[in-house]
């Protein structure tokens, strides 16, 4: 076990720099909420506006308020950008029994938004399901739900996520394959940059089937998580790198074996060589328990660097 002081940057203990109102009035009631930046042209329905953009590219500007409303992307590259970040809040509905945004078109970019209360029959009610293609997130917020981002499989698609907040998200229940805060398929690559995990209520934090990971400069905090498993977990193997986290296991754990799994379920991916280095990890004080800082079931050889772990964490575990 390494214990030594690390320099690096300050880890985000709030990631969104913007403030939520309280009481913001439905979005639905002004006009047309819903505006394609480069025509300004607004619309009434997301969907329209998506519709109008077609096998285009383009930016729908969404206004402040709540939104109950959901949409499906099948074709072009959209960005969806709150008009005041923060402000525009998309609770309680989704399309295909499956998220508020569903995108499997050219690409898309999410700015600004906040996705609430998602909830679907299968348990996995997300904010976005991402089905195909790239997506970048940015300073947005998922609360709530059962699920923040889920995808389907892209090996050649792209996930970016930057300064942004999951919180009260995953669940294990009701028989049901669990949900976690973000899960991902097999995609080609997987960048989480920036952003905060907290008051997991299930399933792991960051769960990603990824054949490259960059997860950098994020907090995984689970001390208020309620029946929650790995903070980081690669299922099925992945080269890259985890540094500069903070991780802080939970007392109320339905699984606390370890902090980061690899390679748990399957050897899909190559792990040889995937860094781990410059974190920061702890345990509950005065809980008494162990827990392993990595557990690896991939067979091959890891690039653990320097870590700086708490008492009751081993640093390194082979399965």
């Amino acid at each position: 076990m390494v214990k030594r002081s690390l320099r690096r940057p300050l880890l985000p203990l709030l990631a969104l720099p913007f403030l939520l109102v309280p009481g913001a009035a439905p979005a639905q009631s002004g006009g047309a909420p819903y505006v394609v930046a480069e025509t300004g042209q607004g619309f009434a329905r997301l969907q329209d506006a998506v519709d109008a953009i077609g096998g285009g590219e383009g930016t729908i500007r969404i206004a402040p308020g709540y939104h109950e409303q959901c949409a499906v992307q099948t074709a072009g590259r959209i960005a969806f950008v709150a008009a005041e970040p923060g402000r525009a809040i998309f609770d309680g509905v989704t399309c295909e029994g499956k998220a508020a945004l569903v995108l499997r078109g050219g690409g898309a970019r999410v700015d600004g938004l906040v996705f609430q209360n998602m909830r679907v029959p299968d348990g996995n009610g997300a904010g976005i399901r991402l089905e195909r293609s790239n997506l970048d997130v940015v300073n947005s917020l998922f609360r709530g739900s059962e699920q923040g981002i889920l995808t389907a499989e892209d090996p050649g698609g792209a996930l970016t996520i930057d300064r942004s907040t999951f919180s009260r998200l995953g669940r294990c229940d009701r028989g049901l394959s669990c949900a976690h805060s973000v899960y991902t398929g097999l995609y080609g690559r997987v960048t989480v940059t920036r952003t905060r995990f907290e008051k997991g209520s299930g399933g792991h934090y960051l769960k990603t089937r990824a054949t490259r990971v960059d997860i950098r400069d994020n907090s995984f905090d689970d001390s208020q998580g309620s029946t929650t498993n790995y903070l980081i977990d690669l299922p099925a193997g992945s080269t890259g790198r985890i540094a500069n986290n903070l991780l802080v296991q939970g007392r109320d754990k339905e699984n606390y074996s370890a902090l980061i799994a690899v390679a748990a379920e399957e050897r899909r991916n190559p792990s040889r060589g995937l860094v781990i280095e410059g974190n920061r990890a702890s345990l509950p004080q005065g809980i008494g328990r162990k827990s392993a800082f990595v557990a690896d079931w991939s067979g091959e050889e890891l690039a653990i660097g320097a870590n700086d772990l708490g008492p009751g964490l081993t640093r390194y575990e082979r399965r």
